[in-house]
């Protein structure tokens, strides 16, 4: 009975604090809100008169996100900024209305059927054994922590017909191998998505390949059915892709150390502390899963098929990923239902997935929407206006890498950003008499870039919910090796402007 006041002043103290910090979140948000009214009463009525008040929302962004490592709160406060400023006292309708484009758009049908079905595609192999007997096999053949990390790269090369593809298939193979060797998972987040979207646009038969050899064809620039070879022109000057993956490589071998950030999370492990940064388990891709008892006697079969319908099933319907994950749940219902898996319990298991992609999937809706809201700001269009405004050809590629990867970086739009760049940079370099590969390689690998180091890009996060790394973490410690490859790739250009024009 002594111990009964003390509970109740830990109690007590709790209730306290809790209040505390809800008085401070509505001092905070309070004063947040009223400095975005003051700000957007401020502004011009034009959006065209905004000048550089254009860059508020984003530079809001970044610090915010820095600041509180909240990106959920970042993008919708940022969001809401927006609609204050265009649209003054009437924002609420503006927000509704750019949830509902957002929603209604053919991108995020396409996310949120992959990224959903995707995450139900691992609950039914998880639950079958099919990861555990994968794990155990490759673990066999991997001795140690760099075979692993080798091994994951091979792996997500593999499967670099899609970025999509690779780093989901990837991160669903290989985190439980690389888990064993006490891999941080920042880490094997990193390796993963370092490995898909370079290795994908350097693929001549890839998804990148088909849609910026598309976009060279709708600009002029390439004859129909003849895309392909003007598009391999570009290669060798898409520095980033190249660069990153030799950094890559230089970091599992430890030529190049680990530091910073990635540091840190090795030194969180060494000391026994989790694999995965903490917060992780919200947009882990497993997660729910740990409970699930594993077969005694785990087939790899179990995972094989599931990965095998889904691989062929993207490639026979023209690299529609949606359609290879639909053939992937419909074709493996069939083949679990028949080793004795109840219907019932197969149903439970798609749900499960697809709750477990609630916040990847929210995550990205939020970019797309702040994408919109910064285009009716007229972001893009003031950072591009004022970067070609005096150019000179010399500085035309690494205007066009720097200028499309800070925007891809602020706005995680990726492929977003290649239909609003190609159309600017092709007829400038044309005009200036300068090559048209050398620019569009250049926009190409600044969208990788960009989309390697964005929080919350759909990069970022789908390879933080296939490997279960939050996505702060995962962006913070790839960050430090982004920017490595990044500036020599700057570097690269400067040089190359110099010595062909």
């Amino acid at each position: 009975m002594e111990n009964i006041p003390e509970l109740s002043n830990v109690e007590n103290i709790t209730k306290l604090s809790k209040k505390d910090q809800m008085r401070q979140n509505i001092i905070v948000y309070g004063i947040l809100l009223a400095s975005f009214f003051i700000v957007g009463m401020l502004m011009p009525e034009n959006p065209a008169d905004f000048g550089v008040l254009t860059c508020i929302p984003a530079t809001f962004l970044i610090i915010f996100i820095f600041k509180t490592k909240r990106i959920v709160e970042g993008l919708t406060l940022s969001v809401i900024l927006c609609c204050i400023m265009v649209y003054k006292m009437d924002f609420l309708s503006a927000f509704a209305e750019i949830a509902m484009n957002t929603m209604m758009d053919e991108d995020i049908a396409f996310l949120i059927i992959v990224c959903g079905l995707m995450g139900s595609l691992v609950c039914v192999i998880e639950r079958n054994g099919g990861g555990f007997a994968f794990g155990n096999l490759v673990a066999s053949k991997a001795k140690s922590e760099k075979s692993a990390l080798f091994g994951t790269m091979l792996c997500s090369a593999m499967f670099s017909m899609d970025d999509y593809l690779s780093s989901l298939t990837s991160g669903i193979a290989m985190t439980p191998v690389t888990d064993r060797y006490k891999t941080p998972r920042e880490m094997t987040a990193y390796v993963i998505d370092t490995t898909a979207a370079p290795v994908t646009v350097l693929n001549p038969i890839s998804t990148w390949a088909v849609f910026i050899g598309g976009l060279l064809v709708a600009n002029g620039l390439a004859e129909e059915g003849k895309q392909l070879p003007v598009y391999l022109k570009t290669l060798p000057y898409n520095f980033y892709a190249i660069l990153t993956l030799i950094v890559l490589v230089l970091v599992v071998l430890g030529v190049i150390p680990k530091f910073g950030p990635m540091k840190k999370a090795y030194e969180r492990v060494a000391a026994g502390g989790p694999l995965a940064p903490p917060g992780s388990e919200k947009i882990d891709i497993r997660a729910g899963q740990d409970t699930v008892e594993v077969p005694t006697n785990p087939k790899l079969r179990n995972f094989f098929v599931p990965i095998i319908l889904l691989v062929a099933g993207t490639c026979f319907f023209d690299f529609n990923m949606q359609m290879g994950v639909i053939t992937a749940i419909f074709g493996s219902f069939i083949f679990f239902v028949a080793q004795g898996m109840d219907p019932e319990e197969y149903a439970e298991a798609v749900i499960q997935g697809l709750k477990n992609m609630l916040l990847p999937i929210l995550l990205m809706i939020l970019a797309f929407c702040f994408a919109e809201a910064s285009e009716q700001v007229g972001f893009i269009s003031y950072i591009i206006d004022v970067a070609v405004r005096n150019i000179t050809l010399p500085f035309l590629p690494v205007t066009v890498f720097l200028i499309f990867a800070a925007t891809e970086f602020i706005m995680g739009i990726n492929w977003g950003m290649y239909i609003i760049a190609i159309p600017i940079v092709a007829p400038i370099t044309l005009a200036l008499g300068g090559d048209i590969g050398v620019t569009i390689g250049a926009v190409a690998a600044a969208g990788v870039w960009g989309s390697h180091c964005c929080f919350y890009s759909d990069a970022t996060i789908l390879t933080s919910a296939s490997t279960g790394c939050d996505n702060f973490r995962h962006a913070i410690t790839q960050i430090p090796f982004g920017l490595i490859a990044g500036v020599i790739s700057a570097i690269g250009y400067l040089i190359l402007g110099f010595a062909i024009y």
